[in-house]
């Protein structure tokens, strides 16, 4: 996999940009880093990567706003790296499309397993060692109310009208889907969806399950207070 995925890393720490670059480039990534958000946006657009490790604190276009800007035209996926564990660095830079982050400084054999992960799941969006939904067998086509789900075609539609979702937003449904009415905590969440094989923030699982609530029906996903969240049957 990853002699093969373009890394777009934008940094404004000289010292923290090369030497990153150098240990992402011996695991066999190809690395285009950039100084500023702007030049980084230049590089997205140009080069078209298949990840996107962007630093929330950088000159000219801020990692948040670039974040929002490569949502809008891709799903690709996006990593937010910050010197800070702050509450708003964190929820912001997921608020605006991120599927993780992680917080400086960081182990490199860290930051190349959380990379892995991510593409993982966005190489196989559905993929999980969980069983498939029952309902796959009949059509692959899941319906909760107003809301269906294409297992098969990985499409989602509510009332009619297609919602698009970005491919971490699209396995998260699917394992709420997979089990409609059971209760899945933050954790096992992290497991499934996240790839998480250790201990992660739980914050990353409450932004993206308010993300997919905008976009499918606040009401569909209920939290069950101290457990987790379930989908409505």
């Amino acid at each position: 996999m990853a002699d093969q995925t373009h890394v777009l890393f934008v940094e404004d720490d000289d010292v923290i940009r090369e030497a990153t670059q150098l240990a992402l480039e011996r695991d066999g990534f190809v690395v285009t880093a950039m100084p500023d958000g702007l030049s980084g946006l230049e590089a997205f657009r140009a080069d078209r990567p298949d990840i996107a490790l962007l630093d929330v604190m950088v000159p000219g276009l801020d990692g948040v706003s670039l974040c929002r800007r490569i949502r809008d035209e891709s799903t690709v996926p996006v990593i937010m790296l910050s010197a800070r564990a702050d509450s708003i660095d964190v929820v912001l830079g997921l608020e605006a499309g991120a599927d993780d982050y992680v917080t400086k400084p960081f182990d490199g054999a860290v930051l190349v397993a959380r990379i892995r992960a991510v593409l993982r799941r966005f190489g196989h969006a559905g993929g999980s060692d969980r069983a498939e939904p029952a309902a796959t067998a009949a059509g692959g086509v899941l319906s909760f109310g107003d809301l269906e789900i294409d297992t098969e075609g990985m499409e989602v539609r509510r009332a009619g009208q297609p919602v698009a979702l970005t491919p971490t937003e699209m396995r998260l449904l699917l394992e709420f889907s997979s089990a409609p009415g059971t209760v899945l905590s933050r954790d096992k969440l992290l497991e499934r969806v996240w790839d998480y094989g250790w201990g992660g923030d739980t914050r990353v699982v409450d932004v993206h399950v308010q993300r997919l609530r905008t976009k499918i029906g606040q009401d569909r996903i209920e939290t069950v207070r101290g457990f987790g969240y379930k989908l409505k049957a």
